[in-house]
Order: structure tokens, then sequence, then C-alpha cells
């Protein structure tokens, strides 16, 4: 049985991995050959930093590569932290093989007909993980891809400003120890192979060639010294978690022989067959193992039937019906030989990434009878393909199907189903299959008949079948996006939601926003915008037309971002959504520059200069790291440094406060500032995913009424040239008050 737990250090494997890699002494290898035939192979990763879940973009994915003939895994999972605001989280890591693991850790619902399961996984606090390392054990594991999955708890829905606050960084790596044989006994079909068990444990391996119905395992002449009967212990087959196909025999019967009948083995594949004694240490147990298959003989559908079939379909279109003559001519030469199913061969399309189509070679349809069941083969075997979901979406003439005649469906994975009885409660139309896993699947379709069987002989149905692998389903719906997620060189797709709507495919509607709401918030966010057109006009109106062509900028594209933003039916883009939010957040910036530069009150020229290199300061900053609080801040910071510099300069220059009029601070300043703190607290702490859209539409109006407030009054109106002299020439040398800067005329 594959075995799943966690050890509080790796050293005891350790030591052991290093004993099995030294040379044994003569008496250790004549009494142990099975130990002397295993090695030991150490796989790692680079670390990955953990996030708190929100979708499956948010978890860590690591995959791995188990080689053939491993009969243990060893997983030790690293992890540390970085930081001065770590607290004790819960760490969750998921396994599975095949394809990465389908989990669920905010307790959604997947779209109706989808099959999935929970994935195998440990849950494990910091400080447990910290403390030593956790490890997980799988014995006897299915060769090749192996998926790690790691994550944090459900994210809070709190919208964290990126650089404001102290984070903690949670880094997790895991490492891989297999455990291989090398003197693995290859048992062929009857062949008898004799067997001595010791101590320790015997490796065997069965080649299962395609078509094979059964295979039978049998032990003969099994005697021990001490014990009657056979004490011998069987394990056939791996581990594929979160699943556990493996089959175990115990031989504890007093006769000499046991067996054991495996139906429909994986299809050309290696099965390991590990056999335990059960007799003690040192103790002797001599058997002879050998295997026995039964072939089960395919029909397989030819391209002559297929040029045939076609041949009459066109002679049978003026009727509307499809051609029945080489149904019923092929399916009576069916019934008349040993077959045991009927094989379509499938076209496999590659469409695009992680896109495939899966199609009958006649692309049209499949026979159906209750002889034996019709298979398809569908080919994702290569390696990527288990990054997306396969859709399976069955249709059949409803007038072939009479008398409570059912079409039975099954899928399955590395062999196919072919036991079908009116028991069997496997019948669908569609199905969905999130991450199948990296093997050959087949599709199963038989007529079954509950009430008689006699009505399903003479039946056939034409089924059409739709087979895709496709990135997402329904590609997430109209409140969902779907991402194509990279590892490596490894591609897998997941479903980002919006609106409040949920769960794998975004289907999960409990919190989802309705259509009024999606429409309030857009409009509040596009509409409180219109505050800026207070302090375009006090700009105008203060002949601060730079200012006012900064403001104008930044609620044209505030509004058309967030009107670009919004999930569902209220969207509106008028250009790239990363162009428009590049946009916004530039303007926002050059906004508060220009306001603080003007509040400064600078010389023309200098306040030029100032506000272009502050604004492509700004530019840059925001194309290094949009989302860095500091790379907006440190440039208004600095603007707001040169303000309270010329303050304190005129305050020592004219000898009062600056600025002089009581009325200015008390009806202009203390309410710029006090809105533009109250705007910062909101910016910074308060908002969440659910009230995004009424607190940022607050924080526009909080960030164009303090820029409205804040602007200076305009100067006291004077002559602007005042004529210091004038010349017999005509010329005359006039100054500017306002800039102290001197003019010929």
């Amino acid at each position: 049985m594959g075995r799943a737990g966690t050890r509080a250090a790796a050293g005891p494997l350790l030591m052991l991995v290093m004993l099995l890699a030294r040379p044994r002494p003569a008496a250790a290898r004549a009494s142990s050959k099975s130990e002397a035939g295993l090695v030991s192979e150490h796989f790692s990763q680079a670390p990955q930093k953990l996030s708190f879940y929100s979708w499956y973009g948010s978890t860590r994915l690591f995959h791995f590569r188990v080689p053939p003939d491993t009969v243990l895994l060893h997983w030790l999972l690293h992890v540390s932290q970085s930081g001065s605001s770590c607290t004790d989280v819960e760490i969750t890591v998921h396994f599975r093989y095949g394809a990465p693991p389908v989990i669920n850790p905010l307790g959604t619902s997947f779209p109706d007909n989808t099959l999935g399961q929970a994935s195998f996984h440990i849950k494990a606090l910091l400080s447990t993980m910290l403390l030593s390392n956790t490890s997980v054990n799988v014995s006897h594991p299915a060769p090749g891809d192996w998926f790690v999955v790691a994550h944090l708890p459900p994210s809070s829905q709190k919208i964290e400003v990126k650089g404001f606050v102290p984070t903690c960084a949670y880094i997790f790596q895991p490492e891989m120890l297999a455990m291989r044989v090398v003197e693995a006994s290859i048992l062929e079909p009857d062949v008898p192979l004799p067997q001595t068990l010791l101590s320790n444990s015997s490796y065997l391996k069965i080649f299962v060639p395609e078509y094979t119905q059964e295979l039978r395992l049998e032990l003969q002449g099994c005697v021990s010294r001490l014990i009657l009967g056979c004490p011998v212990r069987l394990t056939v087959g791996a581990t594929t978690l979160p699943r556990n196909f493996q089959k175990v025999l115990t031989c504890t019967s007093l006769t000499p022989y046991c067996h054991l009948l495996l139906s429909l083995p994986p299809w050309g594949q290696w099965l390991q067959v590990t056999a335990e004694s059960l007799a003690g240490s040192h103790v002797s147990v001599v058997f002879t193992a050998e295997v026995a298959l039964t072939a089960c003989r395919p029909w397989s559908v030819t391209f002559h039937h297929f040029l045939q079939n076609s041949l009459n379909q066109s002679s049978d279109t003026s009727a509307g019906q499809p051609s029945q003559d080489l149904a019923h001519l092929d399916l009576g030469r069916v019934g008349g030989g040993p077959f045991c199913l009927l094989n379509y061969p499938v076209r496999r399309e590659d469409l695009d990434v992680v896109s495939v189509r899966f199609q009958p070679m006649n692309g049209v349809f499949v026979l159906v009878n209750s002889g034996m069941p019709s298979i398809m083969q569908l080919r994702l075997d290569t390696g990527m393909d288990s990054g997306g979901s396969l859709t399976i979406t069955l249709r059949a003439n409803q007038t072939e199907i009479t008398n409570g005649i059912l079409v039975a469906a099954c899928i399955n994975a590395a062999s196919p189903f072919l036991s079908f009885n009116t028991s069997l409660n496997c019948t669908t139309a569609n199905l969905i299959i999130p991450y199948p896993e990296t093997d050959n699947w087949y599709l199963s379709l038989q007529l079954v008949c509950p009430e008689s069987s006699e009505d399903c002989e003479p039946a056939v149905a034409h089924v059409e079948t739709t087979l895709y692998l496709i990135p997402c389903w329904n590609d997430c719906g109209p409140y969902g996006q779907c991402l194509l997620l990279r590892r490596y060189g490894y591609l897998y797709a997941g479903c980002s939601c919006k609106a409040g709507w949920r769960g794998w495919s975004c289907t999960d509607n409990s919190t989802a926003q309705t259509v009024a709401q999606q429409r309030a918030a857009a409009l509040l966010l596009t509409l409180s915008n219109l505050m800026f057109l207070a302090p375009i006009a006090v700009s105008v109106h203060r002949s601060f037309l730079v200012e006012a062509s900064v403001y104008f900028y930044t609620m044209f594209f505030s509004t058309f971002y967030h009107a670009c933003d919004q999930p569902g039916e209220a969207v509106l883009c008028i250009l790239s959504y990363d162009t428009l939010q590049y946009c916004d957040f530039l303007g926002s910036g050059a906004s508060t520059w220009v306001t603080i530069l003007c509040m400064a009150r600078l010389k023309t020229i200098l306040k030029q200069v100032l506000l272009v290199l502050g604004t492509l300061v700004i530019a840059m900053s925001l194309q290094l790291d949009r989302r860095g609080i500091w790379n907006l801040m440190g440039p208004c910071l600095f603007a707001f440094v040169i303000m309270v510099s010329m303050w304190v300069y005129r305050c020592a220059h004219r000898h009062q406060c600056y600025p002089t009029s009581w009325q200015r601070w008390v009806f202009y300043l203390l309410p710029g500032i006090s809105m533009a703190l109250v705007g910062i607290a909101i910016y910074t702490s308060m908002m969440t995913s659910d009230n995004y859209y009424y607190t940022h539409s607050i924080w526009h109006i909080l960030l164009a009424g303090s820029a409205a407030f804040l602007l200076p009054p305009r100067e006291e109106q004077a002559e602007t040239w005042a004529c210091l002299q004038k010349f017999s020439c005509h010329y005359q040398i006039c100054k500017n008050d306002r800039d102290e800067l001197y003019t010929v005329t």
C-alpha cells in the first residue's frame, strides 16, 4: 500500500541512503541481494516565495520526474522566513501524480458535471516546519510526472500598498529523494521464475502489452523452513496520489500456492511487483512466480470502412438519415468473431497551447451497440496536456434509442472500461476533467438495457462526440479571465475571477455582485473623477495653466481606466488595459507633484524645469515598479521638502509667518491638508476587494478636493514691466517685478 506521513527529521533516511551508496562487506552482500540492488537519486528545485491563496495563480507549483523502478519517494519540505512581520501561518502542500493537483481551499463550487476529487495534502504550521523539516513518504510511486503545490491560507480581502507596510517572505523548497531498483527481475508471461526471500524484499516487473484484459499472478511451490503455508505478501501496481490502484495479496493459507487477478491493468506499461517475506528475519521462503495474460482481441474500424461509409452517406443524403448498411454489416461480422471491443481510430489535432481537438477518423459519429463497447483512445501523453481541461460532450439520435435503452459512457486513463452492466452508474452527456493525468485516456461507449437485454440486441446508436482539451472551461465565463501560467517549461491555465464570482471556472455566484451593483461600481469609480473639474477651474481662474492641463490628463485617463477595469457588462476600453493603467498612475503622481511645486511659489524658470524633471522621474519609476508606493512618494516628498524650504526662507526673510493670512490657513490649507491625509489613510489601510468601488471613489474625491484647496491664490496684480531707464534711441530697460528678470525693449 502507498504510505503518506510525516517525519520530524531527515537524518535517519539520509544515513540510510549513505549506507546504501557505500560498498558493502562480503557477508552483507551475500545475505541481502535485494538491498544491494537499490540506488538513491536526489532532485531539487529553486525555492519560491509563497503567497496567500486567492486563486490558482497564487500557488507555487513544482514539477518533478520520478525515474522508473522507484520503490520509495521521500519528500523533504524546507521552509524559511525573512522579515519583521512574520506570523505562525499554516502552510498547505498538495501532491499529485500525472497533473497539477486540483485544489479548493475556498470551498467553492465547480461547474456541473466536473469530475474531480480532493487532492492529497498535508498542513503544518510554520513554527513546526522551521523546527524540523517535514517529510512525506510514498512507497511504490508511479514513474513519470509528479507535481507539488504549496500555498498559504486564503488571503484577506484587504488591498495592501506595496512597500508601505513591512512584509514577511515565506520561502518554500521541496526536495525529492528517490530510491530506485537496479536489479529487478523481469517476469515473462507463462514462464516460471524461481525466487528466494530472506529478510528483504524481492522486486519483479511485468510488461503489460496493449489489449490485455486480465492479468493472473500466481505463486507456486511456496515453502518455508519454519512456517507452514506461504508467508509472502505481494504488492502489485504503483501509487498515484491522490488515488491508489495497488493490489495487495497476502498468502496466509496453508496451501503452497496463491494467486491474484488484476482486471484491465494499465496498457503499454511496466507493472511493479514487490514480494515481501512474512516469515521473519533470517528465515528463507522459496516460491515460483508465474504470470498469465488474457488478451482482448479488438475489432478496429479501418480506413476502408470509413471510405465505404462516406460513399453510403453521400447516397443517402437526400433521405436525411445516416447510412445503416455499414453498421449492420460490420456489427454482424463483429458478433461472429471472438472480439471484445470495437476500436475507433481518433485523429488528434493540436490547435494551440494546451488546446487539442479529438475526432473520429470519419469525423461524424461513433457506432454503439450492446454486444461490446466502442473505444476511442485519447492521447494525452505528451507531458504538456495536463495543464488544461478535458471536455466531453455526447449526443445521440433519440429516434434510435427506444424501449428504455441507455447509452453508457465511461472515461478512464491507462486502460479502457469494458465491463458494462445495467447497475453501473457511469452515464453522462457532458463531462469536464480539470487537469487530466498524463496518459492515454479511453472513452468507452455501449448500449445497456435496464429492462430487457433482448431489446438491445438489434439496436445500434449513432453517437456524436465532441472532445476537446482546452485551457479553461467556457473561457472562465463573463466574470473571469483565463490566464496561462508557466513554471519553467511547463504551461498550465487557471481562472482569475472578478465581481465577486469564485470557483474553479468562475461559476460560483454565492458572493457575486448583481448587474446593478456592477453598474453602480462603474459609475462611482468613473464619475467620481469629475471632481477634478474643481481644481481645473481654480487653476484656470488663477492662471495656472500647466497645472490645469495635468489635472485634466489625470481626470481623463482615470475615468477610462476604471471604465476598462470593470468585469462583466459594464466595460469600456478605449486603449489597452495596460496603457490606461500606466497613464492613470502617472497622472496621479504628476498631479501631486505639480500641486506641491505650485504651493512652493518658485521662480518661473526653476518651476518649469522641476515640473518636467519630476514628471520624467515619476514616469521612469512607474516603469520600474508600477505598484511600489515609494516610486510615487519619493518625488512627492522631494517636492514637499522644496516647498517647506521656500516657506521657511520667506518666513525668515519677512520676519513673519508664511502664508501671512490666517484666512488662508483656516479656510484653505487646513481643509486641503486634512482631505489629503484622510485620502492617504483610506488608500493605504482601508481598501478591500469588497469595498474598493466606493473607498477608491472617495479617494478620487479627496485627492481632487485637496488639490483645489491647496492651490495658492493668484498673485496681486501689478504692472508687469516697469521701465527703469529710457534711452534716446528708443530702447528702454524694464524689470519684471514678478520674476526679477531684466530685458531690453
